[in-house]
């Protein structure tokens, strides 16, 4: 594994050649100098999630190459290990809102990736299949994927990273206790409308007004 020094000499060099060419420093060069030089001691939640961006634009700029979104991605990996799902089951297993989860699906019905079939024991209930064509674009962006994976632990050891993916999952764990806790005190995640209506009762200015051509309750 690169120690700080080696880290921030790989960084000076390339954020020197990056401001020759731009000016400034691009997203994750920006990310890097917070940790080496601004808050080096930065929570483990910030971190965690500053590597986490860092995975996710590097795999978006080479699935922008196939015309699809993270957010695509999202929800066809999920369904590459399974479909038949509902929108509210591919949510849950995607880790993104529903709402989200509606736009995405609604996209990728148009691009002829996936479908949407009634459950024979409720016909209301739409199920969710890939299309041939979106079997397809497995072997094409999976690969995208692994190289990511590849580059970000370049120069790691096999030990390290073993070590990581060990606290990763103690740190998962932990949590999912705690959320089974916090739901024993009848505590959750509010959905996305709970949190508006609370959010209008605590400050009515933030109420946004109708749209035109509807009356106002």
């Amino acid at each position: 594994m690169p120690d700080g020094k080696q880290a921030a000499d790989n960084h000076m060099a390339v954020g020197r050649a990056t401001s020759r060419r731009r000016g400034d420093l691009p997203v994750m060069q920006a990310v890097l100098r917070h940790w080496l030089e601004t808050a080096p001691n930065d929570r483990l939640a910030h971190l965690l999630r500053d590597a986490v961006r860092g995975f996710h634009r590097a795999l978006q700029v080479r699935l922008a190459g196939h015309d699809v979104s993270h957010g695509h991605w999202s929800f066809l990996r999920v369904l590459w290990e399974g479909d038949g799902l509902t929108q509210r089951e591919l949510s849950i297993r995607a880790g993104l809102t529903e709402p989200t989860a509606f736009y995405a699906l609604r996209a990728l019905e148009s691009l002829g990736y996936v479908t949407r079939r009634a459950s024979g024991k409720r016909p209301r209930r739409a199920l969710v299949f890939l299309t041939p064509a979106g079997h397809a674009l497995r072997g094409k962006l999976e690969p995208l994927a692994l190289e990511v994976n590849a580059i970000a632990v370049r120069s790691v050891a096999a030990p390290d990273i073993a070590a990581t993916r060990r606290t990763l999952l103690a740190i998962i764990e932990n949590l999912a206790l705690d959320e089974i806790e916090t739901a024993k005190e009848d505590r959750r995640v509010p959905s996305t409308r709970e949190l508006s209506r609370r959010l209008d009762a605590a400050d009515p200015a933030r109420r946004r007004p109708p749209r035109s051509g509807t009356r106002a309750p």
